[in-house]
């Protein structure tokens, strides 16, 4: 599923150092983001899926963010997952798909019986 994405992400390592932190996320969040996420309404993700999505955003946030010098121990480190998620304050990949899936299937709830989508919800015995 990810391999689709490879050149996306390939494009997005090419951008300039000299671009701040807070514009690269906004670079990432419309548009990584949103071409991982197309049509994610009707993904059935499996773990692996997810488990994989959680990697690739942790991936990017980690070339994003870089190393974080330590005064304590004068010496740089690598951020942890958890404060890169503290540190971004934004829904996850995840997230976002379970937030997409949700309002697609408000949409299809209120469609008419005779549409398609809505048709195919049903099931037969």
């Amino acid at each position: 599923m990810l391999t689709k994405h490879i050149l996306c992400y390939k494009h997005f390592l090419k951008i300039k150092t000299y671009l701040s932190k807070k514009l690269k996320l906004r670079l990432k969040n419309t548009i990584i983001n949103k071409t991982l996420t197309y049509a994610s309404e009707t993904w059935t993700l499996t773990k692996r899926d997810r488990k994989q999505l959680n990697i690739f955003e942790r991936k990017l946030h980690r070339r994003i963010l870089g190393p974080v010098y330590d005064n304590e121990k004068e010496n740089w480190k690598i951020l942890t997952n958890k404060e890169i998620h503290a540190s971004v304050k934004k829904p996850t990949i995840i997230e976002t798909i379970r937030l997409n899936r949700l309002c697609w299937f408000g949409h299809v709830q209120r469609m008419e019986e005779n549409r398609i989508p809505k048709g195919n919800n049903k099931i037969e015995r």
